[in-house]
């Protein structure tokens, strides 16, 4: 079907339904267990993942929008201090204000509470988002990884690539495709 443009109008939102949205639509524990069943657990680390990570202990943060009574955030929340106790990254809130203008000046959507940021702690205006909702343990620790590489130097594609050998994020046949193929 198509529909002409001048039919079209600008749905109007209001405040109320700006903040319902930024919400995790999750609401309740069992639905939180069932959500995260259907995410694939990262299962092979690199030989260096551990001590890259507690390496990079004193240079870097994670940084996370929450909300009251988001359960998401809780369960994210008690991952991230049990992240904190093995690998000694400092974990720290920020307003969903701040995760806002953060996701525009990577131009992402705003997606709402919880996101998490590694950033550098020298230069506040350097982040990767590395979860989104909430995620299992070891995912959240590949996402921390992959982040302390390209906020170091690494680039991206080979950080992805690298790692991808360890989690399956790209299938041997997408690795061995013409487009990914360097010239």
């Amino acid at each position: 079907m198509l529909v002409c443009g001048s039919r079209l109008r600008a749905q109007t939102v209001t405040r109320e339904q700006a903040a319902r949205a930024a919400i995790h639509p999750v609401a309740s524990s069992g639905a939180l267990r069932a959500w995260l069943a259907r995410v694939p657990v990262t299962r092979e680390f690199p030989p260096d993942f551990a001590e890259t990570l507690r390496g990079q202990a004193p240079l870097f943060a994670l940084e996370m929008s929450t909300s009251p009574g988001c359960v998401p955030c809780a369960d994210l929340w008690s991952k991230l201090l049990a992240f904190r106790t093995r690998y000694g990254w400092q974990v720290r809130p920020i307003s969903g204000q701040e995760a806002m203008l953060r996701s525009g000046r990577l131009g992402l959507p705003w997606v709402g509470n919880p996101v998490v940021w590694a950033r550098p702690l020298a230069d506040p205006n350097r982040m990767v988002p590395i979860a989104i909702g909430t995620d299992h343990d070891a995912n959240i620790a590949r996402n921390a990884y992959l982040a302390a590489k390209m906020l170091t130097g690494v680039r991206v594609d080979v950080a992805v690539r690298g790692m991808s050998k360890f989690t399956g994020l790209v299938g041997a046949g997408a690795l061995a495709s013409p487009t990914n193929r360097r010239r």
